[in-house]
């Protein structure tokens, strides 16, 4: 394989080769993918876009530029931007995006933006382009986590073999999973977040009844996303026979720092216990005692709220296979950039990664 980042870009792929012990097609391909740098990294949600800047595969990754995203039409728009602000010009954009993945074009959920790869490069002049699910990247990047990026929660450690899981509250709730083999990482993209979601305990049986419906269903995400947030605190208060609140979640979690033994601050542990339980049924989901990682733009920000203990409690009851769920580490990134480290981290080996680069390559 030809060392990565010359200034030329190849995707090639050999593939059904005849199994000489039964005819069937095997993929059996080495796929020989080449990053032109300099190279944007690219993580884009339904409110932030962030950019920055990979000038070398050995050279460190710039400092982010953070743009909102609602004040640009689109990818291009804002790449345009970032040019401006980070200095350079890249010839290769490797991007995430808060949406799903269909073949090279991306449709955000909670944003107006339709990313479409060919017609990016093409106006904007590049060599090369990735798109990836916003999870699927944040998945991918799980090795690259720099330390320090990360508190863990509960005594589990990480390190030891097997799947791991990822999932983050933003405007929309993330989910990906990582797997390796042969010592190439593979992501697993994941819409857990709009399967439907019911009440444990008594507690969430009361105020199960009085959730915003979203699309008329209280799902994963209607309950776990930032806005979910809101959506707890003000179906507890009326659980509790109050008036329903009409704080939006910035305004719940002021409001639980200026009182820590406030009904905001109680509706924040609530809260943190839902997104306890539901991280431990995804780690049950995948087996992922590789362990499960919380991100996203919600947690870091009232992480003076999460009790270790009471998160593994919610994390680990999970009869008849809590002693699976015991043997799971969990985390919290408290960096949000550190999706970047990780693309950064494929644009400059991209052997590494299990990406079907064939099908997905812009150029």
């Amino acid at each position: 394989m030809r060392a990565v980042g010359r200034s030329d870009c190849d995707v090639r792929a050999r593939r059904d080769r005849l199994d000489d012990r039964g005819g069937f097609p095997v993929y059996a391909a080495v796929t020989d993918f080449i990053v032109p740098f300099p190279v944007f990294v690219v993580d884009v949600g339904g409110t932030n876009a962030r950019f920055a800047l990979q000038p070398a595969p050995d050279a460190p990754l710039g400092d982010a530029v953070h743009l909102k995203t609602h004040y640009y039409p689109g990818l291009i728009e804002a790449s345009e931007a970032a040019v401006a602000s980070l200095g350079a010009r890249p010839r290769s954009l490797l991007v995430c995006g808060a949406g799903p993945v269909d073949g090279r074009k991306l449709k955000l959920t909670n944003a107006p933006w339709t990313m479409d790869g060919p017609e990016t490069a093409r106006r904007l002049g590049l060599a090369q382009g990735l798109l990836f699910n916003d999870f699927e990247a944040q998945a991918l990047s799980l090795p690259t986590i720099p330390q320090g990026w990360a508190r863990p929660i509960g005594p589990v450690g990480f390190g030891a073999a097997g799947p791991q899981v990822i999932l983050g509250p933003g405007t929309g709730l993330g989910i990906g999973a990582l797997v390796e083999a042969a010592g190439r990482h593979t992501p697993l993209a994941s819409e857990a977040c709009h399967i439907d979601f019911g009440p444990v305990g008594d507690e969430e049986s009361a105020l199960w009844p009085h959730l915003e419906r979203v699309y008329g269903r209280v799902t994963t995400e209607s309950v776990l996303a930032g806005p979910g947030l809101a959506r707890v605190h003000a179906a507890r208060v009326a659980a509790l026979g109050g008036p329903k609140p009409t704080l939006d979640t910035p305004a719940v979690v002021a409001a639980a720092l200026a009182d820590r033994s406030g009904v905001e601050a109680a509706s924040l542990r609530l809260y943190w216990r839902i997104v306890a339980r539901f991280a431990g049924d995804m780690g049950v989901a995948f087996v992922a005692t590789g362990g499960v990682t919380l991100a996203g733009g919600v947690l870091p920000r009232i992480v003076d709220f999460l009790d270790d203990s009471a998160f593994r409690g919610a994390f680990e009851a999970k009869a008849p296979v809590d002693a699976l769920a015991r043997r799971i580490p969990t985390r919290l990134v408290i960096r949000a950039d550190a999706v970047l480290v990780g693309m950064a981290a494929i644009a400059a080996a991209p052997q590494r990664y299990a990406v079907d680069y064939a099908s997905r390559a812009w150029a």
